[in-house]
């Protein structure tokens, strides 16, 4: 088979210019060299290759290399091709390529119990390689092009069988859309609720009844998109719908409330049901810390209650990790196509990593790595809780049936003092009012003082570190 310029060699962008190719191109080399934009130790193109990519003879090529070697700013050696000589340029302005660059990482807290993150060094990186080289190897062509903005519907037929057996959720494929994590997935479905509200429609909110305690992002992407939100009373049985009223939405994380830790009780369940079918309002559902039930089986998402009227956020972020960006909405038919048009075809998730993903629930691999960590974090919940009622007898401990997470109760007017205390020992954590709504006092609701721990983040080798230093901040 006859060779072409296109098959050969490597690239290299030049711009001859003067009066002779010779000088021009010999220049043009010579300047990329001084300038450090061809650093030491750079293979350049053969003379052939870099003629046909240039359009000149080879010979021109060859004087203008034989030039630069002469002049000591190239080298030519039998076997391995021209480069750029190791002495060549200003050492000021030459890139380091023999040394990698290492980012720094940005400091912390010596310990961090802050929630919303699982054990990062507990990530499956082998069964996650295999996997990975089980999906690229069996993945259609097509797979690497610009594919459904719902996303590859390998990973969508494998979250419809996964949620439904683990999670009760009632979930085709063809209502799933593939996100970048809960996050991405609340914004588009918020940008929708606004451009209904924009249109004057009777599904569109002016507001959304959200719980008085939870997560501050879902507030803000709320916020962000011009509508606002009311709070919910709460009480031992959760978030109380009996607080709706003028709302067409309402946010909620039933399954394990966070940060609070509770489960929403069935009348509740069936109340905020009965409401969405009776006024034709929507539930957005966080299935929060869903997977990680520690006191007996995982309670059912309430989704599979009625899922023409619920709207359901889910992620890997908490079974594997965050950085995977790899997330999902089960969506009522009604709102597919508009959530597709708020998302475009900006994806944010890409092909690879879904096959894999794909590829992990399938196998198994997803649930062994659930079971893996529950167990985990049953064991660090149990330590904290024993270490506690020895070390803290004033603390109340919460929230602890499920989830990644624990509620402190602290002796009222404590808060403050403690977080202090935290801040001066290195420890990283937050105050419950950080996640209390602005208008929860106002409303007259009473208002507890604690610490909100997440006990899944620090790595097995920290964990009783962190405990000791936790002990040490508490009254």
């Amino acid at each position: 088979m006859t060779e072409s310029w296109a098959n050969l060699g490597i690239d290299l962008h030049l711009e001859p210019a003067g009066p002779g190719l010779r000088k021009g191109l010999t220049d043009a080399l010579r300047e990329a060299v001084r300038s450090g934009r061809l650093a030491p130790g750079t293979r350049l193109p053969s003379s052939r290759t870099l003629a046909g990519d240039l359009g000149i003879a080879r010979n021109t090529v060859a004087d203008a290399y034989a030039d630069l070697v002469a002049e000591g700013h190239l080298t030519a050696r039998q076997g391995s091709g021209t480069r750029v000589a190791e002495q060549a340029g200003p050492a000021a302005s030459v890139p380091r390529r023999q040394r990698p660059v290492r980012v720094p990482e940005r400091a912390g807290p010596a310990h961090d119990l802050t929630p919303g993150t699982p054990d990062l060094s507990a990530f499956p990186r082998a069964a996650w390689l295999k996997a990975a080289r089980r999906a690229l190897t069996a993945a259609p062509n097509d797979a690497f092009g610009y594919g459904d903005p719902r996303g590859r519907p390998e990973l969508r037929a494998a979250l419809a069988e996964y949620l439904a057996r683990v999670r009760g959720v009632a979930a085709d494929p063809e209502r799933i859309v593939v996100c970048a994590g809960v996050a991405h997935g609340l914004k588009l479905v918020t940008e929708v609720l606004a451009a209904r509200a924009g249109h004057g429609g009777r599904q569109g909110p002016g507001t959304v009844a959200v719980e008085t305690y939870g997560l501050r992002f879902h507030r803000e992407w709320l916020a962000e998109e011009g509508v606002g939100t009311v709070p919910l009373p709460f009480d031992a049985e959760g978030t109380d719908p009996a607080g709706l009223g003028g709302e067409r939405a309402v946010l909620l994380t039933p399954t394990h409330q966070f940060p609070m830790g509770g489960t929403l009780s069935p009348a509740r369940r069936a109340a905020v049901v009965d409401w969405a079918r009776r006024t034709g309002g929507l539930i957005l559902e966080d299935d929060y810390d869903g997977e990680f039930r520690h006191d007996r089986r995982p309670v059912g998402a309430l989704q599979g209650l009625a899922p023409d009227r619920v709207a359901y956020f889910g992620t890997a972020s908490k079974a594997l990790a965050p950085g995977l960006r790899l997330g999902w909405l089960v969506l009522p038919p009604g709102l597919v196509d508009e959530v597709l048009a708020a998302k475009g075809y900006a994806d944010t998730c890409g092909a690879p990593d879904q096959l894999t993903l794909a590829e992990f629930l399938s196998s198994g691999a997803y649930d062994r790595q659930v079971r893996l960590m529950r167990l985990r974090y049953r064991r660090r919940r149990d330590e904290m809780v024993a270490t506690l009622a020895r070390r803290a007898p004033s603390v109340r401990v919460g929230g602890i049936a499920a989830g990644l997470h624990a509620v402190l109760l602290l002796p009222p007017g404590t808060e403050s003092e403690v977080l202090r205390a935290a801040a001066w020992h290195g420890l990283g954590v937050q105050g419950l009012s950080w996640f209390r709504h602005p208008d929860a006092e106002a409303a007259g609701r009473p208002v507890p003082e604690g610490l909100v721990i997440g006990y899944g983040r620090p790595p097995d080798h920290a964990w009783q570190s962190a405990l000791e230093t936790l002990c040490r901040c508490l009254p």
